[in-house]
């Protein structure tokens, strides 16, 4: 089984996987043409020697058009890259140019110009499959030093060194992250898939093992009185009386799976409190993986829906921005109980009295043995659920 995200992990590996991911939208767009903008910074050292004036105007025209159709190819690749590549073909061809005008610029105009291999090493590590990537960035990176060596200037060389090797690299360790991320998510689903389909073949065979006999007994007995029916009507009504308390007790056996299938369970509860809170801006403490030893299964039902009444009150009602679940083991003069204490720091909604609510919870906790506290703070509002523990060995105080 796959260990759920908590919420925050959850928006954190989306906004990963849209990465990789064309734009939905028009602010996607944006947010994606933001983050690869600021690569751009390593172009001033060649605007800046062409502005100058440093070369002739044959040499000046040819380096601006040279630029430009590197920082065109470079943006093309990239953006195409995040969402519908091309073909490994085309790819391959257009990092073949890159290098090629890297090299050729750099050795024609100078050292200025060594950072054009910053974006080469970068085009490498994205899209080129990992086994050419490895050996293709320190490739670039070599290239890079050639030309600072041939335009004397190896001090400017070795300041990038370190930049083209590893920016290259640093984008082959985002693509497998993403791609975890992604086959993670696809696990995760599969793994759900198949948790619904056992719950459905579980309710499907317990279903066949409550209803079957009994429909069977039902239409057995149905049979025998239609024989038994013109000549031993005394028989036959004994039939009718049988099929009628068969067909009750199948409906009570339904009644009770059915129950049973619908109990909420206060773990799924607690991550349900942890999500809407969080969905809410509400900060949240809330406990995981709750100990629910010696707790009956009315007691933990009656809990559960303590907590998800709580937890509605404090997203819609109260207006707070903090809250806190707590779930600890008591002892109490009428013996050992489990505790859950729900409190923020809101309003506590604009009732003057118990609600329908609140009524129902201490209808349901008084079913289970267990008791229930709620009122207004200083500042906020706090509900305290109690169910018993059943007779079992001493458990210490959780306070």
């Amino acid at each position: 089984m796959t260990e759920d995200l908590r919420p925050d992990e959850e928006a954190r590996a989306e906004r990963l996987m849209r990465i990789g991911a064309p734009p939905r939208n028009r602010g996607e767009a944006i947010r994606k043409l933001v983050w690869v903008l600021p690569w751009l910074v390593f172009l001033a050292s060649p605007v800046g020697d062409l502005t100058a004036g440093h070369h002739s105007m044959g040499a000046t025209v040819a380096g601006w058009a040279g630029l430009a159709a590197f920082v065109g190819i470079y943006l093309t690749i990239v953006f195409r890259q995040m969402g519908r590549p091309f073909r490994g073909g085309i790819v391959s061809v257009a990092v073949a140019v890159q290098w090629v005008l890297a090299v050729v610029l750099a050795l024609s105009l100078g050292s200025s110009w060594l950072g054009l291999f910053v974006y080469v090493s970068v085009m490498c590590g994205v899209t080129f499959p990992l086994r050419v990537a490895y050996w293709t960035i320190p490739a670039t990176t070599a290239a890079m030093m050639l030309a600072g060596w041939h335009a004397h200037n190896l001090d400017e060389a070795w300041g990038l060194f370190l930049v083209v090797l590893l920016v290259g690299y640093s984008m082959t360790g985002i693509r497998q992250l993403v791609a975890t991320t992604i086959e993670l998510r696809k696990a995760r689903a599969t793994v759900a898939q198949l948790a619904a389909n056992e719950e459905r073949l579980r309710l499907a065979r317990d279903l066949h093992d409550l209803l079957g006999h009994s429909l069977s007994l039902i239409t057995l007995k149905s049979e025998l009185a239609g024989r038994m029916l013109p000549d031993h009507p005394d028989k036959a009504a004994q039939q009718v009386s049988d099929i009628e308390q068969v067909s009750r007790q199948a409906l009570v056996d339904v009644r009770e799976a059915v129950t049973g299938y619908r109990r909420p369970r206060l773990a799924a509860e607690l991550a349900g409190a942890q999500v809407a809170l969080t969905a809410a801006a509400v900060t949240a403490e809330v406990p995981a993986d709750p100990d629910l030893t010696d707790v009956s299964e009315d007691g933990e039902a009656a809990l559960a829906w303590a907590l998800r009444e709580a937890i509605t009150n404090v997203v819609r009602h109260s207006g707070a921005t903090a809250c806190t679940v707590e779930l600890l083991r008591r002892q109490t003069l009428d013996g050992r109980v489990l505790e859950l204490a729900v409190e923020d720091n809101g309003s506590g909604g604009s009732g003057k009295g118990a609600g329908n609510g609140l009524t129902g919870l201490t209808e349901r906790l008084e079913k289970a043995g267990g008791t229930l506290e709620a009122g207004r703070l200083k500042r906020g509002f706090r509900l305290v659920a109690r169910v018993p523990l059943s007779s079992g060995m001493a458990v210490g105080s959780g306070a």
